[in-house]
């Protein structure tokens, strides 16, 4: 007998704790070819329900791993802020996009960051499976997997990024080798997430972990003078 999709439960958990309050912190690893390899981490505080966030985020390279480029991010009311504190330039201004156009650069790197987006991804996971229970961050929670389809990769990407993907899966035969995985406290919300995926010779792990569950957190205000972008100017490393 084949095993029972475990996808409602998955779905479920993820509607819910896009209703909810959370700490975040993220940690992407990327692994390619000679100067590809690169980590990003993002951490701060989301009212998801309400829309509003704040994120600090650091770009680090493996060949240089004691320096590190950092980004502040700020959303609320529709849009995505973000500067760089300590640009080389001096430029250290604040810019904006709107949220609901900003998109994905990076296999399974999520557009400015937003870690409703990785939530998303993983609630389209096919074939979920439970693992087992496990803990994370000291509380038990049921370990689910499964795999993430063409539609789940590309979620929000960049035309010119689709269509290397796109390039990719000719090569690899039409498979997709991406994988998503979620660990659900027992108040049936998302404590961790990892998505993960191996193209060609670049390989990537995202990985998410929400604490603080249901706390309030602090609704920042949007930054005065801040310069609109277009979408498309908004993509990088450090935004995903």
């Amino acid at each position: 007998m084949a095993p029972t999709d475990q996808g409602a439960a998955v779905r479920d958990a993820v509607a819910a704790t896009l209703k909810s309050t959370a700490r975040v912190e993220e940690r992407t690893e990327m692994s390619g070819p000679a100067g590809m390899n690169f980590t990003v981490s993002a951490n701060g505080e989301f009212d998801m329900a309400g829309g509003n966030g704040r994120l600090a985020v650091k770009l680090g390279t493996s060949t240089d791993t004691a320096k590190t480029v950092p980004l502040e991010q700020v959303f609320t009311d529709g849009a995505v802020y973000f500067r760089m504190p300590e640009e080389r330039t001096g430029d250290t201004a604040w810019r904006t996009v709107p949220r609901k156009d900003v998109q994905a650069h990076y296999l399974l790197r999520p557009p400015m960051n937003d870690p409703e987006h990785v939530l998303r991804q993983a609630a389209m996971m096919r074939g979920a499976a439970k693992v087992g229970e496990e803990k994370v961050n000291g509380t038990p929670a049921v370990h689910y997997r499964g795999k993430l389809d063409y539609a789940a990769v590309t979620l929000r990407m960049a035309p010119d990024r689709r269509a290397k993907i796109d390039s990719g899966l000719k090569q690899l035969g039409g498979d997709i080798p991406a994988f998503a995985e979620v660990w659900i406290n027992r108040d049936g919300l998302i404590t961790r997430t990892l998505l993960s995926s191996t193209m060609g010779q670049v390989g990537i792990k995202m990985a998410t972990d929400f604490t603080d569950l249901g706390k309030p957190v602090e609704t920042p205000a949007a930054p005065e003078a801040a310069e609109s972008l277009s979408a498309d100017a908004a993509g990088g490393a450090l935004t995903g």
